[in-house]
């Protein structure tokens, strides 16, 4: 409990390392390494050397955790506070949304919508940002922090406390992989499948947590909870993905906004086009569903003896 602190007080205060320093980017090394190795041809084949790529980078990390783990339970309680909460803070990134979402409004003060559109493309979603309107560029980047509180945050956090850092380290390096190889063009729709499944599973409880947690949020935050749950009980189930209508939806409900990605959902259809406040308030809401979840999970250790 108190290397999660310390692992939040590491992110608040000094955010991201550098990639060459960063868990998280050798993870994607990895993976990248093993899938330029990849079979080009025959579906099968390529499900299956994907199937291999997460089984066996996920054992590496997990052995690795565990040995780590160990490993600094040895050392001196400062020293093992201080290991600890840079290994777990290495799996998941609060800061980093604030920031880059920040940036994102600051582009829009400057009347700077190419500025905008790079900065959510960059740092956000995957998609074509060249050719969306300000609203729609607003919207993409909504619905990133959303969905990324759920996996980058939430995520992370539910596995360590189930597994300890060998949970965190395996989910996200699940989540690293399926960031990608998930997608469904010619090079990597068998080969990504394992890791798509795989991550969609995983995600099943925190996705529907972080909802729950906006939910909560909400009022906190100058949002709309009735109007969140209203939204979620009729979009969650919109989007391609089984988890990330879930937190997206109660977002878009809750802030009062119409998200749509053009010929794939519309989540949240009475509500207005989303504008740069909104953003603002997107972030709002994130921030306040973290600090709800840490308070729930201080409370379950503390008062009552578990988690």
């Amino acid at each position: 409990m108190f290397i999660l602190g310390v692992a939040l007080f590491i992110d608040l205060v000094f955010g991201d390392p550098p990639n060459a320093f960063h868990p998280t980017a050798w993870m994607g090394s990895l993976t990248t390494f093993f899938a330029n190795h990849a079979p080009q041809k025959m579906a099968g084949i390529q499900f299956v050397y994907g199937s291999i790529i997460i089984l066996f980078g996920g054992l590496i990390v997990g052995v690795t955790g565990w040995g780590l783990e160990i490993l600094v339970q040895k050392l001196s309680l400062p020293v093992y506070l201080l290991l600890g909460g840079i290994l777990v803070k290495s799996t998941f990134t609060l800061r980093g949304l604030v920031n880059v979402s920040n940036q994102v409004v600051k582009s829009f003060q400057a009347n700077d919508l190419e500025e905008a559109r790079c900065l959510v493309s960059w740092h956000l979603v995957s998609r074509d940002t060249t050719s969306l309107n300000a609203s729609q560029v607003t919207a993409a980047a909504i619905e990133s922090v959303a969905e990324n509180t759920a996996d980058s945050i939430v995520a992370p956090v539910f596995y360590y406390l189930l597994f300890g850092i060998p949970g965190a380290l395996i989910y996200r390096f699940v989540n690293t992989s399926d960031a990608l190889l998930g997608y469904r063009d010619e090079k990597r729709e068998w080969l990504g499948k394992a890791s798509a499944r795989i991550d969609d599973l995983l995600n099943i409880i925190p996705a529907r947590l972080t909802a729950l947690l906006f939910f909560f949020a909400a009022p906190f935050s100058g949002c709309d909870p009735i109007n969140a749950v209203s939204t979620w009980r009729k979009d969650r189930y919109k989007t391609a993905s089984p988890n990330a209508g879930h937190p997206m939806s109660m977002a878009a409900g809750g802030l009062g906004v119409k998200l749509d990605k053009v010929d794939h959902y519309v989540l949240g259809e009475d509500g207005r086009q989303p504008q740069p406040d909104d953003l603002i308030r997107m972030v709002r809401l994130m921030q306040w569903a973290v600090g709800i979840g840490i308070s729930l999970v201080m409370v379950c250790r503390i008062g009552f003896g578990f988690i």
